[in-house]
C-alpha cells in the first residue's frame, strides 16, 4: 500500500456521521439488492462487527476476515467458514444466527446480534456463489507481513511519550510507529485494520497504548496494545466513522474518547465493555481527559462547549465553559488535564489556550465565565494541540495558520508571575489609587512566554510534553517529528518517522 498525504480531517463526511442507532434504523429500511456484492455490501458489515477481533494482528479463532482469500481459510476448528452456493453448510452462517430461540448468536462475540438484514445479506452472498467483486485498485493489504509503503511522509495527527520517557508513538497510515524517545531509532510498528490513526494515549503505567481512529465514513475504532509483546490486545469497532481524543483514566482502567457522532464515550480497558454514553454535544467531540480521581470526564467539542460528565451515572453535568453566544469564539479541538490538580487547559479554533478549574462551585448567571482562571496570548490559527508538562507549572501548545505552524512553551503557575503583579499593580495605583493593589494579583493574568520553538515548517497538529521535562515534541502536516529544548526552543532534532521508499530517502 503506497501513502502520500492523507488529510487530517475528513470534513466532508461530516453528513454522513450518523448515530449508530440511526444507521441500524436505514439499513432495515434499506431494501434488499437482487444482487449481493461482497464488497460493497458484505465486507462492510464484516469491518464493522467482525474484523476487530478477526485480523492479523488479533485472529480470534484463528482466523482472519480482513481480505477474501482469508475469509474462505478455516480457522483452528477446521470448519469451512464459506460453502460457496450453500449458506447452512457454511461455519460463518452457524455463527452469526441463533442455535436457540432464547440465546444469543455466538458471533460478534460479546456484543449485539448482526440484524436481520445484514444476515440475509451474508446468506443470500454465500448462496449466489461468493463472488469477490473486489475491484483490482482495492485489493492490497496492509498487515504485519505487508506494512505500509511511503512515497512521501504523511501527515501526523498524533505524538505521545510513555510515562518512563523511554518511547515516543507517531500516527502512520493503518499504523503506529513507536520510536525510541530521543528519535535514534525505531522500536516496532504497530499496524491495524484502521486506515486513520487520529489519538494515541500510554496507559498511566506504560504497559498499554490506546489507540483511537477508524475508516472515514465507514467505522471507527479503538485499540489497545500490549507494548511487553507489541501485539493488538483488544480492538473495539464504533460507530459509523473515525473516532478522536482517546484517553485513560488514572486508575488504568476505563478508557475515553470522542465521536463524530457528537457523543463521548468510554468503555472497560480490559473487555471493551462500553461503560459511558453521552449525547449532549451539538457537534464532533474532538478530546476527553478523566478528572484526578476518575469521578468525571472532560469533553470538547466543534460546538464550542467543554462538558462535564458524571462517569459513574453516565449524566451530564455542566458546562465548564461559558454558554454566553460569542463568548467562545469557535470550537475546541484540544483538552488537557493539570497532572497536579483539576485545572484544565484547552485550545481550539481562536487561537488562545485557556485554563479553566473543572468544578462550578457558585450558581450560574446568564453570561458569566466563572470557571475561567487564566488565558494566554493568541496564537496564530488553530490551535490543535495543547498539553501540561509533568507538574503542571508549563504548558506548549501547537498552532496552524495557512500552512504554516507555531508551537509556543508558557509559564502555567498556579499564581500570576511577579512581574506580571507588578506591572498590574503599577497599573491599578496610577489609575485608582494604592488601595487597589490588594486587587491586583488576579488568576486571570496571562502567563508569559517561556519561548518560541525552532524549525517549524508547516501546520502543528500534535503537541506532547515528555515526562521527565527535558524535551517537547511536535508533528503536523509536513510529516516530521520535531524535538526541542523546552527551556530555549533550540531544535535539538528533526526526523521523518516513517520508512520512505528508496527513491524518496
Amino acid at each position: 500500500m503506497t501513502v502520500a498525504r492523507p488529510l487530517f480531517l475528513t470534513l466532508v463526511c461530516s453528513a454522513l456521521s450518523w448515530p449508530a442507532l440511526h444507521a441500524a434504523d436505514s439499513a432495515k429500511e434499506e431494501k434488499e439488492p437482487d444482487e449481493v456484492s461482497y464488497y460493497r455490501h458484505v465486507r462492510p458489515i464484516f469491518q464493522q462487527y467482525c474484523q476487530g477481533c478477526h485480523q492479523p494482528a488479533k485472529a480470534g479463532g484463528g482466523y482472519v476476515m480482513t481480505s477474501y482469500a482469508d475469509l474462505l481459510k478455516p480457522g483452528e476448528k477446521g470448519f469451512k467458514p464459506v460453502v460457496t452456493g450453500k449458506p447452512d453448510e457454511s461455519f460463518l452462517i452457524d455463527q452469526i444466527v441463533a442455535r436457540e430461540a432464547d440465546k444469543p448468536p455466538l458471533m460478534p462475540k460479546a456484543a449485539n446480534p448482526l440484524i436481520g438484514r445484514d444476515v440475509n445479506l451474508i446468506r443470500k452472498w454465500i448462496a449466489q456463489g461468493a463472488k469477490d467483486d473486489t475491484p483490482a485498485s482495492a485489493r492490497q493489504i496492509v498487515d504485519a507481513d505487508h506494512p505500509p509503503v511511503y512515497d512521501l511522509p504523511p501527515v501526523l495527527t498524533s505524538v505521545a511519550y510513555s510515562p518512563d520517557s523511554t518511547l515516543l508513538a507517531v500516527s502512520g497510515y493503518h499504523e503506529v510507529l513507536l520510536h525510541k524517545a530521543d528519535g535514534s531509532g525505531l522500536v516496532a510498528r504497530l499496524i491495524g485494520i484502521s486506515e486513520r490513526v487520529q489519538s494515541l494515549a500510554f496507559s498511566p503505567d506504560g504497559k498499554y497504548l490506546a489507540v483511537a481512529g477508524g475508516c472515514p465514513c465507514r467505522f471507527g475504532e479503538i485499540q489497545i496494545w500490549d507494548l511487553a509483546k507489541n501485539k493488538l490486545q483488544l480492538s473495539v469497532p464504533v460507530t459509523y466513522d473515525t473516532v478522536y481524543g482517546v484517553s485513560w483514566s488514572p486508575d488504568g482502567t476505563k478508557i475515553a474518547f470522542g465521536c463524530a457522532d457528537n457523543t463521548v464515550r468510554a468503555i472497560e480497558a480490559e473487555t471493551g465493555k462500553q461503560i459511558l454514553y453521552q449525547g449532549a454535544h451539538s457537534d464532533w467531540v474532538l478530546e476527553t481527559v478523566f478528572s484526578k480521581d476518575a469521578s468525571h470526564l472532560v469533553s470538547v467539542s466543534r460546538d464550542r462547549s467543554m462538558k462535564l460528565t458524571e462517569v459513574a451515572t453516565q449524566r451530564f453535568i455542566d458546562n465548564i465553559t461559558s454558554i454566553t453566544p460569542g463568548a467562545l469564539k469557535g470550537g475546541l479541538l484540544t483538552v488537557d488535564r493539570n497532572p497536579i490538580n483539576d485545572e484544565l487547559l484547552i485550545g481550539g479554533a481562536d487561537g488562545v489556550p485557556k485554563i479553566y478549574k473543572m468544578h462550578r462551585d457558585k450558581k450560574r448567571v446568564i453570561g458569566d465565565d466563572f470557571n475561567f482562571l487564566r488565558s494566554f496570548e493568541e496564537m496564530p490559527g488553530r490551535i490543535f494541540s495543547a498539553k501540561f508538562n509533568h507538574d503542571g507549572t508549563r504548558i506548549i501548545a501547537g498552532s496552524s495558520l495557512d500552512r504554516t505552524g507555531e508551537v509556543r512553551i508558557y509559564q502555567a503557575a498556579s499564581k500570576p508571575d511577579k512581574d506580571m503583579v507588578e506591572v498590574s499593580a503599577l497599573s491599578l495605583v496610577a489609575t485608582h489609587g494604592l488601595s487597589t493593589i490588594l486587587l491586583a494579583p488576579s488568576l486571570k493574568a496571562s502567563g508569559h512566554q517561556v519561548c518560541k520553538l525552532e524549525g517549524q515548517v508547516g501546520a502543528v497538529y500534535s503537541v506532547a510534553y515528555r515526562p521527565d521535562g527535558k524535551q517537547v515534541a511536535s508533528a503536523g502536516f509536513d510529516g516530521k517529528v520535531r524535538l526541542n529544548d523546552p527551556d530555549t526552543g533550540k531544535l535539538i532534532k528533526e526526523f521523518i518517522p516513517v520508512p520512505l521508499t528508496r527513491k524518496n530517502q
